[in-house]
């Protein structure tokens, strides 16, 4: 049996090597006969001992599992989103940035093409795969592993002996020759072609055969490895370890020393992105030095240290036949345009925003025209301008509405604000609806079995006027209504149930307090631990809080400043939920920096910047991203750019070592 074992881990090396070799180096030594001959002898290994069993078996990309549903995970690193430059001068502005942040002008740029394909998380434990899962809503998202296991550029098994616990982030996409033979076999087969690349490979992941997914000829561009711990100095670096450890890294990457660089590597894509076999939307620019990169950090949806510049978006024409005025949950009018529908970058476009009524206004609109469309990252149809020779003479201009489409009450426009609003938040039916729907959604009390219509119907039939009333529905008000079953009856109200242990700073989010998204009521929450002393907070009281500006201070007031707001929260005490922070519960180790804020930046000898930042908050201080006069200390370690330091001497901010905060804590 020994002997059996050692054989079966051999032919598996082997295999794995050979295809490293195929797909990733494009230089065989094997020729595809041997390679299959090898395949099929491992199979009938595998077959006759079955307690050999491995999951990263080559034979098992071929697929063969079937999947009923996608279980959500947490990703173990959040997979964060990246801000766009559409113009040299965004990049320009952007580069700013990042110098001030490091108070230096002296950072190199990776450069990375930005594969037009669906990201992927792979997560690699003792040098193989154990799961792949995708973006989802960046802090989790589907599993897919076992359809990601049949793609040969994804390694089952790492090369070498790199037993790091990390995760590897990646776009798959579906090459540009393989999705036209796709569709020329669709074609004889009498089906409709697939619209894109892009939403074919998105659809191939989702595939509940894996042997389907197996006959597609995908493929995995990888571009950053995360671990808990600092891996590599430069993102260079960090490239060529992943291609030396089996991934697939595109050749097309470049290492640029000043912002000109990036911009002639930009300039040279743009015009070279045809002769690709894949599709590309832009180039990625990334700050090279890892350690800069951690300085810089992130916002709560991008990294700062990175960039994605797009290409000129493809455009067309269509004829705009009416527009329709949509009412948000917190009254905000948006204007979007009806088209006669056109395909654009593969899918049909019917609809395009036109944002406000100053965009109306610029663009000139007349009912009837035809429009320029393009896709706005090319994601959101937008209208670019009007063919005003075009224009019929008896045609009628377009104007924004001056009353809620809804409910009739004129519209308001705040000073220094760009959109109009509906004031009548207590009584317009669609911001009522919005505000339940928003309070029931996955991020806020994830109250499932209650979709979007099913809110619908119970505001119209009376059971619900806000989202208090969710905690009074009952099996017998339930029941009787439109597609309603027991089953379907109890699981709501068990979700109803489970959300009042759903944590204070996530239903703060689900209020719907505008302009506080996820990231601002959990600091929000951190910073007055519960709704009463929010409440109770003034205008002067929130802007002191790190982060929270002046919209987001007078949005929370005006909040709070309304009776029927005060009453709703009153009844949601009642009800249980959770209206007390959890995360403020944190006992520091000592109070020795009470009262102290830090701010962060450079190398450490012995600690990392996270680990830097515990130690601050354990020992009962703050930490801030960028210096002010509140700040107290400049912890400054190596690499500081000098812009902080002669900013703190402005300030009259004490700069200290890595050397004197330890004692600051210890003595």
């Amino acid at each position: 049996m020994k002997e059996v074992k050692k054989q079966i881990l051999a032919l598996r090396k082997a295999l794995h090597d050979h295809n490293y070799r195929y797909y990733v180096l494009d230089d065989p030594i094997i020729s595809d006969y041997e390679f299959d001959q090898s395949i099929r002898e491992l199979t009938n290994l595998e077959k006759q001992y079955p307690e050999y069993h491995d999951p990263n078996s080559p034979t098992l990309r071929v697929g063969g599992g079937v999947t009923k549903d996608f279980p959500t995970l947490v990703h173990e690193f959040p997979m964060y989103s990246l801000d766009n430059a559409y113009s040299q001068q965004e990049l320009l502005d952007w580069e700013k940035r990042v110098q001030k942040g490091l108070g230096t002008d002296e950072v190199s740029y990776t450069c990375e093409l930005k594969y037009d394909g669906v990201s992927i998380s792979l997560t690699y434990d003792c040098g193989v795969l154990e799961r792949a899962v995708t973006r989802g809503d960046g802090t989790q998202g589907d599993d897919v592993t076992q359809n990601i296991r049949t793609i040969p550029t994804v390694p089952l098994e790492l090369r070498g002996d790199f037993k790091e616990r990390f995760a590897v982030r990646g776009e798959i996409i579906l090459p540009i020759d393989g999705f036209n033979k796709m569709n020329e076999q669709r074609i004889v087969e009498g089906e409709e072609p697939y619209r894109n690349p892009r939403n074919t490979a998105s659809g191939s992941l989702k595939l509940q055969d894996s042997k389907l997914v197996a006959l597609r000829p995908l493929q995995c561009f990888l571009y950053q490895m995360i671990a808990n711990r600092t891996l590599f100095s430069t993102q260079i670096e960090s490239l060529q370890a992943a291609h030396d450890l089996g991934f697939n890294v595109p050749k097309y990457h470049t290492l640029a020393p000043n912002i000109d660089e990036v911009i002639r590597f930009i300039t040279h894509w743009e015009k070279e992105r045809t002769n690709l076999p894949y599709e590309i939307d832009g180039v990625v620019v990334k700050v090279n030095d890892i350690a800069q990169q951690d300085e810089l950090g992130y916002t709560s949806k991008s990294p700062r240290w990175a960039i994605a510049y797009k290409f000129k978006a493809a455009s067309t024409y269509a004829t705009l036949e009416s527009v329709q005025f949509q009412v948000g949950r917190t009254g905000a009018i948006t204007p979007v345009a009806i088209l006669n529908p056109v395909v654009l970058g593969g899918t049909v476009v019917k609809r395009a925003s036109l944002h406000n009524a100053d965009q109306i206004e610029k663009l000139d609109l007349y009912f009837g025209d035809s429009v320029a469309i393009e896709k706005g990252g090319e994601i959101i149809p937008k209208i670019i301008s009007a063919e005003s020779s075009k224009r019929s003479t008896d045609a009628k201009k377009v104007y924004y509405i001056t009353h809620c489409p809804d409910c009739k009450t004129e519209l308001v426009r705040m000073a220094g604000e760009a959109d109009h609003y509906c004031p009548n938040n207590d009584g317009c039916p669609t911001q009522i609806i919005g505000r339940i729907q928003h309070f029931i959604s996955r991020k806020a009390m994830n109250i499932y079995g209650l979709g979007n219509e099913t809110i619908e119907l119970l505001y119209y039939q009376g059971l619900l006027i806000s989202y208090a009333d969710l905690y009074t529905l009952t099996y017998e008000k339930l029941i009787p209504l439109e597609r309603m079953a027991d089953k379907s009856v109890q699981n709501i109200l068990d979700a109803i149930d489970k959300s009042k242990t759903i944590p204070f700073e996530r239903v703060l989010f689900g209020l719907g307090i505008r302009y506080v998204g996820q990231t601002v009521a959990k600091k929000l929450a951190i910073s007055f631990g519960s709704i009463d002393a929010l409440a109770k907070a003034n205008f002067d009281t929130l802007v002191q809080v790190d982060e929270i500006g002046i919209r987001i201070a007078e949005s929370v007031v005006e909040f709070f400043d309304s009776l029927s707001n005060i009453q709703i929260i009153d009844r949601l005490k009642t009800y249980g939920l959770q209206l007390k922070s959890q995360l403020n519960n944190f006992k520091p180790l000592s109070n020795k920096l009470e009262g102290q804020s830090f701010v962060i930046s450079g190398v450490f000898a012995t600690h990392s910047r996270d680990e830097i930042k515990t130690l601050v908050e354990d020992h009962g201080g703050k930490v801030s991203s960028s210096l002010s006069s509140k700040t107290s200390f400049l912890l400054a370690g190596e690499n500081m750019g000098p812009k902080k330091r002669i900013k703190a001497d402005q300030l009259g901010i004490v700069v200290i070592d890595e050397t004197i905060f330890l004692s600051m804590i210890s003595t």
